[in-house]
C-alpha cells in the first residue's frame, strides 16, 4: 500500500526515527564515497509551480545518487496550466513515475494528488507546510545535540509554511518549541491549536523575541515576505524589524546557541549577515543534510524501506 508524505502528520514518532537513522547512515556512506543503488531503476517525478534551489537540487541529487533518474517539470509546461483534472494527471503520472515531489502553492491540490494516485506524493513545498524541511532540521539539530527532549527551539518571524510544520512536529515529537511572532503574523490558529492539544513536549507563543530567545538552544528564523507576499515587502520589513535575528538577540540565548534559517536568507533583514556567517551559524550544514534526508525519504517511500504509521 503506497504512502504519501504531505503533512508531518503523515508520520509517527518511529517514522521519524527510522528516517533519521537512515539519513545519518547515508551521509556517512556518502562523505566515505560508498556507492549506493537502493533505487535503481526507479523514476522520481518533480513537479514545481514555485522556484527552488535547495529542494529541487537536493530531491535530484538524492535520486541520482541512489541509482535512480529524477525528471522535473516545471507545472507551466504540464496540461495542468490548461485545466486537466489534477486526478487526470495523478493516474497518467502513476503509469510512468515510481514517486512524486510536488511544490506548489495549494495544500488542497496536493492532497487531491495524493487521493488520486497510486505513487507516493511528497510535499517539496505548499503555502501551508514544508515538512521534507523540518525533518531535515530536525536531523541537524540531532546531529549538533545529539537529543531533541529537552532542546529548545525558537522560531524567530513569521508564522508561516515552515513554522506550520513546526508546529507538526512538536505534536509528534518531545520538542520544546517557542514560536515568536508579531501581532496578525501568527501561525494558523487550527494548526496551532492541534499542536498545542497534542504536543508531545510543549508549545508556546510569544509576541517578544528577546523573552522567547533566552535560554534557546536553537534559534530558527526565515524570509519575512515568502512566496506569495512579495507585494508585502515593505510593510513586512517595518513590522518584522524588532524580529531580526542579531547578534544582541543571539547574546540572549544560551553560549553555544545555533542558528538556522531554511534559506534563501535576506542578509540585513530577518537575519544579520555577521550571525548567518558567524560561528554560530549551522545553515550550510542544515542546507547539506537536505540532500541527505531526502534519500532517506526516496528509499522509505518509493521502496518501503522501513516501517510508516497506519501499516
Amino acid at each position: 500500500m503506497k504512502k504519501d508524505l504531505l503533512t508531518l502528520r503523515d508520520l509517527s514518532a518511529d517514522d521519524c526515527e527510522a528516517l533519521f537513522r537512515r539519513s545519518f547512515e547515508l551521509k556517512k556512506r556518502h562523505a566515505a564515497a560508498i556507492s549506493d543503488q537502493t533505487l535503481q531503476g526507479k523514476t522520481l517525478g518533480l513537479i514545481f509551480d514555485k522556484p527552488s534551489t535547495r529542494t529541487r537540487v537536493s530531491f535530484e541529487a538524492a535520486m541520482v545518487q541512489l541509482g535512480g533518474v529524477p525528471l522535473f517539470m516545471n507545472a507551466q509546461d504540464t496540461q495542468l496550466i490548461r485545466n486537466e483534472p489534477i486526478a487526470d494527471t495523478a493516474r497518467v503520472l502513476s503509469r510512468y513515475m515510481d514517486g512524486l515531489v510536488v511544490r506548489t502553492y495549494s495544500q488542497d491540490l496536493l492532497e487531491e494528488l495524493g487521493a488520486a494516485s497510486s505513487i507516493p506524493i511528497i510535499n517539496g513545498l505548499t503555502d501551508l507546510y514544508h515538512p521534507c524541511q523540518v525533518l531535515s532540521d530536525l536531523m541537524t539539530i540531532l546531529e549538533i545535540r545529539k537529543n531533541l527532549e529537552g532542546v529548545k527551539i525558537v522560531w524567530v518571524g513569521d508564522g508561516n509554511n515552515v513554522c506550520h510544520s513546526w508546529l507538526n512536529a512538536a505534536a509528534i515529537l518531545p520538542l520544546n518549541l517557542v514560536i515568536a511572532c508579531p501581532e496578525g503574523y501568527q501561525p494558523d490558529e487550527a494548526i496551532l491549536e492541534a499542536a498545542v492539544k497534542d504536543s508531545q513536549g510543549s508549545v508556546v507563543v510569544l509576541s517578544d523575541p528577546r523573552e522567547a530567545v533566552r535560554d534557546a538552544d536553537v534559534i530558527y528564523t526565515d524570509v519575512w515576505a515568502s512566496m506569495g507576499h512579495e507585494s508585502e515587502h515593505a510593510l513586512r520589513k517595518n513590522v518584522f524589524k524588532p524580529y531580526q535575528v542579531s547578534q544582541g538577540l543571539v547574546a540572549l540565548a544560551k553560549q553555544d546557541v545555533v542558528v538556522m534559517h531554511c534559506l534563501p536568507a535576506h542578509r540585513g533583514e530577518e537575519i544579520a549577515a555577521d550571525v548567518l556567517e558567524g560561528t554560530n551559524s549551522i545553515v550550510w550544514d542544515q542546507a547539506e543534510n537536505k540532500m541527505h534526508m531526502h534519500k532517506a525519504i526516496l528509499e522509505r517511500f518509493i521502496s518501503g524501506g522501513f516501517f510508516v504509521k497506519g501499516d
